[in-house]
This record gives structure tokens, C-alpha cells and sequence, in this order.
């Protein structure tokens, strides 16, 4: 029991921690180390109504990188093994629970045996954990190079060919790698130029994988245990109608746990918010192998001319979407 209630307040005081790191706090403010950084970023303005009336585009990417003794692939491996251990002991105490009032005639060893799995193997992910030190030796290639080069391009085409309905914002944000904070002082800064339902985000980290047979164009679609939420639908339904006009696959990607990027203080704020990556980019990133031969600049050229289009579309389609000055964001 005891254990259990342990559990359950490590687990609201990382949530409550992750939710406004950008907020020092009593520790923040008078412990550790306050680091510097600046997020790289401009504006177009929408090109037929004014700035006020125009929905917003944010176009982002992140210019941080660093290394790490587990690479991100199996970093998530632990975070999930960890989490499901935590599920299923909680469902064996309840069990136990069920079988000492209600008297049944269950041996007690199976809820002994699933608790001693759980603990061991919570024990054991948490011991791998104190061992994830961080370093900055990995180039940085494809997290997040790739994603970068992707937005730069964006706005060499978009300067040129303004937005009529939405400002489009090209966003380089710092210190992704330290807990998103660049993009989060960014949506504190600028929330009061964004009207909610009226913003998207299109994020882009890790993209492509060019030594890896799943080197191809993938999204974040959904997360969560047992039931999948989606986590952008009306974006999914542009892009995926942007693919098919452009004869281009992506695919969308389940995250049991969720994804911690830059579109998280978008996604806190109920906009909507998409990541676009490559999944098996995560075995060789966060690692000095993260090289640029492992970029495929043919993935990073389809991805732009799918983006291009996309958000092409989502401009044509301003009079459709508005009503009383509202994104429909909800509606698939």
C-alpha cells in the first residue's frame, strides 16, 4: 500500500513539474544552474486581411542538441516498461484486494508473484534511468539538423508566396532538449497574438532515417494506453489530403506515452499541434551516431513539398473553417 501511494506521488509531482517547467519556482530560483539561450524566429503576415483577423501558422523546429549513455529509442523502451510495471501493480493490489474481502478462494501467490515482477522491473528501469547522463557529442544531424533545414526551406518559398488568411510563423526554438523551454517562452510571449482555435503548429524533429527500411515521412496521430486519442485530427486530415494530391505516403504513429516536443506548450493551451518526424531516426539519435549520411535529403524534399501543400490547403480553406471567428479544430 505503501508503495502504491509512493508510486502514485512521484508520478503527480513529475507530471506537475513537466507541465510549466519554464516556471523556476523555489527551486529553480535559489538551486542549480540558470543556462542561456535564444529562439530564432519570424512573422509573415497573412497578405489579404489584417493581422487581427488572420489565423496563425506556426512552422517549428528546434536547434538544441545533445547525447545521452541511452539513446532514444530505447530511453522510451524503459519510460514504457516502467510505466505498464506501474499499471499492473496497481491492478494486483487491487486484485488482492478483491481476493482478501471478498473472501475468495484464490491463492494469494499470484498477486505475490505479479507484485514481485512489477517492483523488480520498476526497480530495474529506475536503476537504468540514474544512469542517463547527458552530454553534447552527438552532431545533431537528424535531431534535429533535419527538422531545421525543413523549416528554413519553407520560408525561402512562403517570403515569397505569402499566406492570404493565416500569419505564418518559422520558428527555431532553443533549449528543446532541456525541457522544451524555448518554445514554451515563446507561447508565453506571443499567446496574446493567438486566438485559441484559430493556431496550428506543425513541428518538425527527426525526419527520415535513410539507412533504416522505414525511412519515410511519419506524424504523431495518436497516444494513450488501451484508448487512442488523437492528437490532431483536423491537421491529419489535411496533411493526409495534401499526401494523396502529392502522390506521397506518411504514416501516422501511435505513442502509448505521449511525446515530449516543442508542441506541448501549443497542445497545454488546446492548439492544435502536430509533430512530424521519422520513428526510426530514435535509434541513433541522442548518440554519437546521430551523422548526416543518416539524412535522406529526398525525405526532407518530399516532406517540404507535402507541407507546402498542406498548408496550402488549410489557407483555402479560411472561409470554410471560420465561423464567428473560431477554427472548427474538433471537427473530422
Amino acid at each position: 500500500m505503501l508503495l502504491i501511494i509512493f508510486m502514485v506521488i512521484i508520478v503527480y509531482l513529475i507530471i506537475r513539474g513537466l507541465k510549466h517547467p519554464e516556471i523556476p519556482g523555489f527551486w529553480g530560483e535559489y538551486f542549480g544552474e540558470t543556462i542561456s539561450s535564444t529562439n530564432v524566429f519570424t512573422k509573415i503576415p497573412a497578405k489579404k486581411i489584417p493581422d487581427k483577423d488572420a489565423g496563425n501558422i506556426v512552422i517549428s523546429a528546434h536547434l538544441d542538441s545533445k547525447s545521452q549513455s541511452i539513446n532514444t529509442f530505447w530511453r522510451v523502451v524503459l519510460y514504457k516498461i516502467w510505466l505498464y510495471s506501474v499499471i499492473i501493480l496497481g491492478g494486483v493490489y487491487i486484485f488482492y484486494l478483491i481476493i482478501f474481502f471478498g473472501n475468495l478462494n484464490i491463492s494469494f501467490n499470484i498477486t505475490m508473484y505479479g507484485a514481485w515482477i512489477s517492483i523488480i522491473l520498476i526497480s530495474f528501469t529506475n536503476i537504468c534511468l540514474l544512469f542517463l547522463n547527458t552530454h553534447n557529442k552527438s552532431p545533431g544531424a537528424l535531431d534535429n539538423a533535419s527538422g531545421m533545414a525543413i523549416v528554413f526551406e519553407l520560408s525561402s518559398f512562403f517570403i515569397i508566396n505569402p499566406l492570404d488568411n493565416f500569419n505564418i510563423w518559422f520558428c527555431q526554438f532553443s533549449a528543446e532538449e532541456l525541457g522544451t523551454m524555448g518554445s514554451r517562452v515563446f507561447v508565453n510571449e506571443y499567446e496574446k497574438q493567438f486566438v485559441k482555435g484559430r493556431v496550428f503548429q506543425i513541428n518538425f524533429d527527426m525526419v527520415s532515417c535513410e539507412c533504416h527500411k522505414n525511412n519515410r515521412i511519419e506524424y504523431f496521430k495518436s497516444y494513450g494506453v488501451g484508448i487512442h486519442r488523437l492528437i490532431a485530427p483536423l491537421l491529419s486530415r489535411y496533411i493526409l489530403l495534401a499526401a494523396k494530391r502529392a502522390n506521397l505516403e506518411v504514416k501516422g504513429l501511435h505513442l502509448s506515452t505521449g511525446a515530449h516536443s516543442d508542441t506541448v506548450p501549443f497542445r497545454i493551451r488546446k492548439y492544435d499541434a502536430i509533430d512530424i518526424t521519422t520513428g526510426a531516426a530514435s535509434l541513433y539519435t541522442h548518440t554519437v551516431k546521430d551523422t548526416p549520411e543518416k539524412v535522406d535529403p529526398k525525405i526532407l524534399l518530399d516532406t517540404c513539398n507535402l507541407f507546402r501543400e498542406t498548408i496550402k490547403l488549410i489557407d483555402n480553406d479560411y472561409s470554410i473553417l471560420c465561423d464567428n471567428q473560431e477554427l472548427k479544430c474538433d471537427i473530422v
